[in-house]
């Protein structure tokens, strides 16, 4: 009898121990996204225009997140890339830009500045101001278009000229846009986010906000 009563109260000690909260693997805020500065570290007089991810994180330790996830390149005189129809030997977040003269029928290449997409905590969101939510679209035709330009068009003076970061979720169940496992045309500040519906997905309807500098 005694031993009842004491594996009874040794069960009600353990029930009434609360379990330890899960511990969270750091990492960044996937669906969140925004855009470095423009970084121009090297210029086409030598090799070629060597801008990779390892140099710019040393020369722009402050502008340079530590795991980018995309970027952008653009020539420092304005001509598109079309027109400058240089090859690239790398073009990727991973490496950065690597444009080789001797690969080029011109023999040169132009001078190109380059930027990134990064996530929390570099993005610095506790100094953005976020917009509201927006949802123009739903994905019935071809998708969900949550364009920038459209939403600036919609909501003229509502949302700021140049966003610095953006974020997306469904509209039904608030789930981050990259945790749906559907991929996106588009996903960034600048251009807003677009779903394309095809054989393998039909999109989901999303909704966008945007951070501006406050």
């Amino acid at each position: 009898m005694i031993l009842l009563v004491v594996c009874a109260l040794v069960a009600v000690s353990l029930a009434q121990i609360k379990p330890l909260p899960e511990l969270i693997k750091p990492s960044y805020i996937e669906h969140i996204k925004c855009w470095t500065d423009w970084m121009d570290h090297d210029d086409p007089t030598g090799t070629g225009d060597w801008e990779t991810v390892s140099d710019l994180k040393t020369e722009y330790p402050k502008t340079m997140c530590p795991n980018p996830t995309a970027i952008e390149v653009a020539s420092v005189d304005g001509i598109s890339l079309a027109d400058a129809g240089n090859v690239f030997y790398a073009n990727d977040h991973i490496t950065g830009l690597i444009c080789k003269n001797a690969d080029q029928e011109r023999c040169f290449c132009r001078d190109y500045k380059v930027r990134f997409i990064c996530h929390p905590p570099f993005c610095g969101t506790e100094k953005m101001c976020w917009t509201k939510w927006y949802d123009r679209d739903n994905p019935s035709g071809t998708g969900d278009w949550e364009l920038l330009t459209n939403l600036h068009n919609a909501n003229p003076g509502e949302i700021c000229a140049n966003p610095i970061a953006i974020e997306s979720r469904t509209v039904d169940t608030n789930t981050p846009a990259t945790l749906t496992g559907e991929d996106f045309l588009h996903y960034s500040p600048t251009t807003g986010l677009v779903c394309q519906n095809g054989p393998k997905q039909d999109c989901r309807d999303y909704k966008v906000r945007f951070g501006c500098p406050c």
